[in-house]
């Protein structure tokens, strides 16, 4: 099961912030400077937390993952709200990451 997930990341220095910018980049869709969201399966999520575990330095930078629900149910657009310019693609069930 898909689930909608924020990844969120404050990354102390700038080579690694670029790392990790590459490899969420690979699960999910760029909403803000540091904001990803992706639709993950728990296979999916493990293997992208092992991935930033092998570049993060845990004791400075951290990676946050906010589940926001299934994919199916519309999670996303139920849970999330904006202010400010809209963010556009909220249907994101013909992305494939």
């Amino acid at each position: 099961m898909r689930r909608y997930v924020l990844v969120s990341y404050d990354i102390s220095d700038q080579k690694r912030w670029r790392k990790v910018y590459k490899i969420v980049r690979g699960y999910g869709m760029h909403v803000q400077y540091s904001v990803f969201l992706c639709q993950l399966t728990d296979q999916d999520e493990a293997e992208l937390k092992q991935l930033l575990l092998d570049v993060i330095h845990q004791s400075v930078d951290q990676v946050i993952f906010a589940r926001l629900g299934t994919v199916q149910s519309n999670a996303a657009e139920r849970n999330m709200s904006f202010i400010g310019r809209d963010f556009i693609p909220l249907d994101l069930r013909g992305f494939v990451f």
